[in-house]
């Protein structure tokens, strides 16, 4: 009788701190913005594919600039557009910390990439920055769902292998599309699946 009394109250000590931690996770980032962002990715890369794509490095690179200037556009305008809807007492309370624990990997990439450009490496781009944006996913492994962070591992092997394999070519953008696609379409369901279960508990409580 003593043990199952204990057993209880052990279960609902683990329930709770499954609901305090639930809580905690940081829950502005959109899972529609980032289903958009991957299907932007692929879209530019059917273009800078096509025949009427000028074949150079310095339109690729252009041309991904512009990808990445949308994405950052749609999932960051979406972020601030949730955080300025919250009500000014949730406002005060909402920690913002994966956000700013993304920075240090994406301004790694970026200054990795220069350098790459400088040295005339440009083949190395793609497993760079698949590798970098994984490593912004992993960062934030304790405000994100969990799978978040196995979608930061799948970048970081995607951008080894790239970086590794030896007929990966800048002009070919197949690897990014298709790559930030899944990845992209798979953040998206994480976060939306994350958010439908909030609701859930917050119909029951």
């Amino acid at each position: 009788m003593i043990a199952s009394h204990i057993h209880d109250a052990l279960s609902q000590v683990r329930r709770l701190q499954a609901l305090i931690l639930e809580k905690r996770q940081f829950k502005g980032y959109s899972g529609t913005a980032r289903i958009v962002s991957g299907t932007v990715v692929l879209l530019g890369s059917t273009l800078m594919n096509s025949t009427v794509y000028p074949a150079t490095e310095l339109a690729h690179l252009a041309g991904w600039l512009v990808v990445v200037s949308i994405a950052l556009a749609l999932n960051y305008g979406a972020l601030i557009l949730w955080y300025i809807q919250l009500p000014d007492d949730e406002r005060k309370s909402v920690r913002v910390r994966p956000v700013f624990d993304a920075f240090p990997a994406l301004l790694t990439g970026g200054v990795l990439s220069i350098a790459l450009l400088l040295r005339g490496y440009p083949d190395l781009l793609f497993g760079i920055w698949m590798c970098c944006y994984g490593l912004a996913h992993t960062s934030c492994r304790r405000d994100l769902p969990q799978g978040n962070w196995f979608l930061g591992i799948y970048y970081v092997l995607c951008g080894a292998f790239f970086m590794l394999w030896q007929e990966a070519s800048f002009l070919n953008p197949w690897p990014m599309g298709v790559v930030f696609l899944v990845g992209e379409v798979t953040g998206g369901i994480i976060f939306h699946r994350h958010k439908y279960a909030d609701r859930e508990n917050d119909d029951e409580a």
